[in-house]
């Protein structure tokens, strides 16, 4: 399988690519010749990320007969100093809410995620060390 995603330049420092059927606005800031008209394209790899192990962590929780009130996946990037400036560092909080949640299998579901399924994350750890921490709210 295979994936093309062409990013088309509009103007100035902004790129529109679709993906999915679904356009993407890609953009600088002002300091550099951007309009801010879009994401910047390094933090939309965290958002990635954060989609691709949040579908496996659902998905393996509704397998599981777990359906947590409230999920949310924080993921926090540090970059290098030097150029090429890169994430070395990736930290993801899963955070959950919900009444009775079975902690054995929620951290089942996000270590399945982190290490079989986000290939997202297999992908960015070559670059970067990832770590991971589980927050349940009642």
């Amino acid at each position: 399988m295979k994936n093309k995603i062409d990013v088309k330049w509009t103007k100035d420092m902004s790129f529109e690519a679709e993906v999915n059927e679904h356009k993407i606005i890609l953009d600088a800031e002002e300091k550099v010749g951007g309009k801010n008209r879009g994401p910047r394209p390094k933090p939309l790899s965290l958002v990635s990320l954060g989609g691709c192990t949040g579908m496996d962590v659902i998905s393996i929780l509704k397998k599981m007969r777990v359906i947590p009130d409230y999920f949310n996946v924080s993921v926090e990037g540090e970059l290098t100093e030097e150029h090429p400036k890169y994430y070395h560092t990736i930290n993801i909080t899963y955070t959950f809410r919900g009444e009775n949640l079975p902690i054995d299998k929620i951290e089942k579901a996000v270590n399945l995620s982190q290490d079989k399924y986000c290939g997202v994350s297999v992908m960015l750890e070559k670059a970067a060390k990832i770590t991971h921490k589980i927050v349940i709210e009642n």
